[in-house]
């Protein structure tokens, strides 16, 4: 009868220890979560050189084999990515000068004239008033001629561009840390996550064949979309196609959302270059194919079941690192979200969330 008494007690005991662990779990996460916001300026370049290294991780194995020496492997992997941000530059660079010879004031003449065309009628049903005052489009991204304007544009460009670099200056050190194994991820795993050697390094390998083809389909579907858009503006005679093209790969990297965007700021833009209402339904319809057929179609095909991640968990993921890092989070959403999926998969007391987040 003691025995069972002392029994119950300890059981008890373990119960309140597990249940205050607990609680300072949910305590935690949010103040992690927090820090995380609070330094993205550190975290969004490790996480996203973090990436990279996993991208580029079989490229180094196989210098490995081939024994050629480390550093000559991080410099071929350097000038790989400075030779594709030399390729996006000289693009960026024709879509500036297309812009640049386009006669603007004929441009927004005409765009002012469609949305006043669409507007109208929308603002007599509802009773509305959008009008500001008699100012027309043109007049409004004029500058008040005091030079205020421009100076602020000025120093917000600068403040970017400066951001920008630090922010690339601090992903390339972080990537040359990952690819040179000063920060071995694996190891990482073994003393925190998972204590066995043998499961780190299948997970570590299952994480790499994952990002890999994430990132692999990612860009060519989205390069494909970008040639689609540049083709139908090109066809439609519709201004700025390399633009277009370039913006539709970019924001087609954010997950769900882009595609929307790229799809209705094209249509949108659209109504100001063709004339034809017809015209333009076939224009936005074809848009909206290219978007649909390798967004919709093409990639949950090349991504087969390598994921399997359900719609809600992607959406979840989608706002929580939107609201955390902004921009860069949507885009690092479900790399995120595999890793994490992934890790939660080998620990028996968190794989009942992986099937829920399957």
């Amino acid at each position: 009868m003691e025995e069972n008494r002392i029994q119950k007690i300890e059981k008890d005991k373990a119960l309140d220890i597990r249940t205050v662990k607990n609680i300072l779990i949910i305590m935690v996460i949010p103040l992690i979560f927090y820090l995380i916001k609070l330094l993205s300026f550190i975290f969004i370049p490790f996480v996203s050189a973090l990436f990279l290294s996993i991208l580029f991780a079989p490229l180094m194995r196989w210098f490995s084999k081939k024994g050629i020496p480390k550093l000559v492997a991080l410099a071929a992997v350097v000038i790989i990515i400075c030779s594709f941000f030399k390729i996006v530059g000289e693009l960026a660079q024709l879509s500036s000068q297309e812009m640049m010879v386009a006669d603007k004031e004929v441009l927004m003449s005409k765009m002012e004239l469609k949305l006043k065309i669409v507007v109208t009628p929308i603002e007599e049903f509802f009773g509305i008033d959008t009008e500001l005052g008699d100012k027309s489009i043109h007049e409004i991204f004029k500058s008040n001629g005091d030079g205020a304007n421009l100076l602020s544009y000025f120093g917000d460009t600068l403040q970017f561009l400066q951001k920008l670099v630090t922010q690339l200056l601090m992903l390339f050190f972080f990537l040359v840390l990952l690819l040179a194994g000063s920060m071995d991820l694996q190891n990482l795993m073994k003393s925190t996550v998972i204590k066995r050697r043998t499961a780190s390094i299948k997970t570590m390998l299952k994480i790499e064949k994952s990002i890999v083809k994430f990132i692999k389909v990612k860009f060519l579907l989205s390069a494909f979309t970008g040639l689609g858009f540049g083709l139908a503006c090109w066809g439609f005679d519709v201004s700025f196609p390399i633009f277009w093209g370039l913006f539709a790969f970019a924001i087609n990297f954010v997950q769900m959302i882009g595609s929307i965007i790229s799809t209705a700021a094209l249509a949108i833009f659209s109504l100001a270059e063709i004339d034809s209402t017809g015209t333009i339904a076939i224009f936005c319809v074809i848009i909206t194919g290219v978007q649909v057929l390798f967004g919709g179609i093409l990639e949950p095909i090349m991504m087969g079941k390598t994921f399997s991640i359900n719609t809600v968990t992607v959406l979840i993921m989608l706002m929580l690192w939107g609201y955390i890092w902004g921009v860069p989070g949507l885009i690092l959403s479900i790399p995120i979200t595999v890793l994490v999926k992934i890790i939660l998969e080998q620990n028996s007391r968190t794989e009942a969330i992986a099937k829920l987040m399957s």
